[in-house]
């Protein structure tokens, strides 16, 4: 819960300024336009190089400036997955970089510890080491009495129990994935029947009448298959960070049993 609480937190930080500066860029730019249109009169147009006018906007200028022409009302879900999804990517990349360890150093701290004090000793290294690793380690000592075929089918058991926990997260990141192009094709076909509806009212086909819903339409797209490209960057990284947990887990289990049985048949 406190985990879900965060993610709604850190999307409100990150989607509110964007939302107010999209209001406050689309207030400036009426207001100019109405100056304009006071100060400049009628019959002496002002002639404005586009070129130059281009290179002085910065990129998070040009955001702002096509997110206002996609129209907010469309422009707005789409930028809802991508906080929402990087804000559960984040989480995810912080939590599995946490639960990295280094498994060769813990095995070693437990085969000293059987030597030195028993199982009681080992059980006291996992607890305090952090990671799924450890954690499986913990499980398959609290079975060492009950032989080392109920440490294995423990070690087994848990260990999916762990991959479980490694893999919560994705199932949404995947969701935003599909759900961001859906919404911009979603914007598309709107724009596209509002160019049409247009065209239907002022009975003639220019550019000019059609233009503001082709453009809603191709914004809407363009956002939709950036917002699932960054998000499918993040998701194969998590991805590919599981995978390499799961593979060291398993390494580690199996090198836990061999140490387990190399204590009892020494009987130390």
């Amino acid at each position: 819960m406190r985990k879900l609480i965060a993610l709604f937190m850190l999307a409100g930080i990150l989607f509110v300024p964007v939302f107010a500066n999209a209001q406050d860029a689309s207030a400036d730019t009426a207001a100019t336009e109405a100056t304009q249109a006071v100060e400049t009169p009628a019959a002496s147009p002002t002639v404005v190089d586009d070129e130059i006018v281009a290179e002085e906007q910065s990129f998070h200028q040009v955001i702002k400036e096509k997110f206002i022409e996609g129209d907010p009302v469309y422009m707005t879900p789409v930028l809802i997955c991508l906080i929402l999804g990087l804000a559960i990517a984040l989480e995810r990349i912080i939590t599995l970089n946490l639960s990295t360890t280094n498994t060769k150093k813990l095995i070693n701290k437990v085969e000293e510890a059987l030597a030195s004090g028993g199982i009681e000793a080992a059980k006291e290294v996992t607890k305090s080491t952090k990671g799924p690793v450890a954690s499986i380690f913990t499980q398959g000592l609290m079975r060492y009495s009950e032989g080392i075929e109920m440490v294995e089918k423990s070690i087994i058991a848990y260990g999916s129990v762990e991959m479980g926990r490694l893999e919560k997260g994705l199932v949404w990141i995947s969701l935003f994935i599909s759900l961001a192009p859906m919404l911009g094709f979603m914007g598309t076909v709107i724009g596209m029947i509002f160019a049409f509806d247009t065209i239907e009212a002022a009975g003639d086909i220019s550019p000019s009448i059609v233009a503001g819903g082709i453009k809603i339409a191709l914004l809407t797209t363009v956002a939709g298959l950036i917002v699932a490209i960054i998000l499918q960057l993040f998701y194969n990284y998590l991805v590919a960070k599981i995978d390499s947990l799961v593979n060291d887990m398993e390494d580690a289990s199996i090198s836990l049993v061999d140490v387990l049985v190399k204590h009892k048949l020494t009987g130390k």
